[in-house]
């Protein structure tokens, strides 16, 4: 490979330019939709005060920068990072007839210290 032709630091498209990671704009309206519901759970809340961390229920094609500008734009906090996972639904018997419960994608979301996430929609 050569580098001739090219000035010195001159690596193709701008992306790679030192930009920084968060300079990715989103949607507004995608933001409110990725973030379904809070899950409330004894771990969630060991969790929770253990890391100060919040658990959320998300989409299933969420991806972690978009979970995170959306906490950050819903709730007015500093995510430091954030942990996602898939869990597969079970199969249930309802009577006769069997049945499948939805596959969940969670994001467990560590705020920065000093940061605190009220669900009732305010930081503290």
């Amino acid at each position: 490979m050569s580098t001739q032709g090219r000035p010195k630091g001159e690596y193709g498209s701008a992306a790679h330019q030192g930009s920084p990671v968060n300079a990715v704009k989103f949607e507004e309206s995608r933001l409110m939709q990725v973030l379904v519901a809070p899950i409330v759970s004894e771990k969630a809340t060991m969790i929770a005060e253990k890391s100060n961390s919040v658990t959320f229920k998300v989409l299933q094609d969420a991806t972690k920068p978009e979970i995170k500008a959306a906490v950050e734009l819903m709730f007015k906090v500093e995510v430091k990072g954030i942990s996602v996972l898939n869990t597969k639904g079970k199969s249930k018997r309802f009577g006769k007839s069997m049945g499948r419960r939805d596959n969940i994608r969670k994001a467990y979301v560590t705020l920065k210290p000093g940061q605190e996430l009220n669900l009732g929609g305010e930081a503290a």
